[in-house]
Formats: C-alpha cells, structure tokens, sequence
C-alpha cells in the first residue's frame, strides 16, 4: 500500500510558490477566498489543494470576474458538490460575458490593423 504525502506550507513559501504577495493572501483571507488549516502553533499552513485552488482565484481575477462574484463562487465551493450545478451557472455566466468581451476585442483589432494597413500602403505609395 502506496503512504500518501500531505505537503504543507508556511504562509512565505506558499507566497513564494504561487507568486501571491502575503498581504494579498491576508486578504484573501479576510474575503473569505481561502481558508488555510492552521497548525498547533496557530500558523497558516497551506496545502496542494490550496495551491490549486489560488491558481483558479487568480485565473478568474485575470479574467475579469469580481471579487465579490469569486467570494460567491468560494461560498459555494466551501459547501460541497451539492453546489456544483450553481457553481457550473456562475461559471458558463462568465464565459458569456468573457466571448462577449473577447469578440468586442477581435473587432477592434481588425480596425486598428485596417488603419495600420492604409498607413502601410500610404507610406509605400510616398516613398515611390
């Protein structure tokens, strides 16, 4: 039978880890984002689990969702699989507003390559 390890971090090397300042895992905290086991000692300690779980709160902040939506996703999340169907609702909501942002992108990309193309060929018509 395989033992199964259970890395813990201090609240330093998990800010290390992930790239998270210690201010901004305090408050993540304080938001109630995540909660880290503490040890005998009163300390954070921080999991695997934890880790996997900072890079999802992370993704969702680079994509735009507020933290008061995240909070939301982080209360249900706290209370099991029960929640998966709304968690699944809150998450394709934001893939909407995410392709609604993306597409208003592509077009503007388009019209700025269009206006960089006519300098091109007007440049190119100058210099001939």
């Amino acid at each position: 039978m395989r033992e199964v390890i259970f890395l813990e971090y201090s609240i330093g090397e998990f800010s290390r880890l992930t790239n998270v300042g210690i201010h901004t895992l305090r408050y993540y905290e304080h938001e109630k984002l995540i909660e880290p086991k503490r040890n005998s000692a009163n300390r954070r300690r921080y999991s695997d689990e934890d880790l996997a779980w900072i890079a999802f709160i992370r993704r969702l902040k680079d994509t735009g969702m507020p933290i008061k939506k995240i909070q939301q996703y982080a209360q249900l999340r706290a209370k099991g699989s029960r929640t998966l169907a709304k968690r699944m609702k809150m998450l394709s909501a934001h893939r909407e507003t995410l392709s609604g942002q993306i597409q208003t992108l592509q077009e503007h990309l388009a019209r700025l390559n269009e206006k960089i193309s006519f300098y091109r060929r007007e440049i190119q018509r100058m210099e001939k």
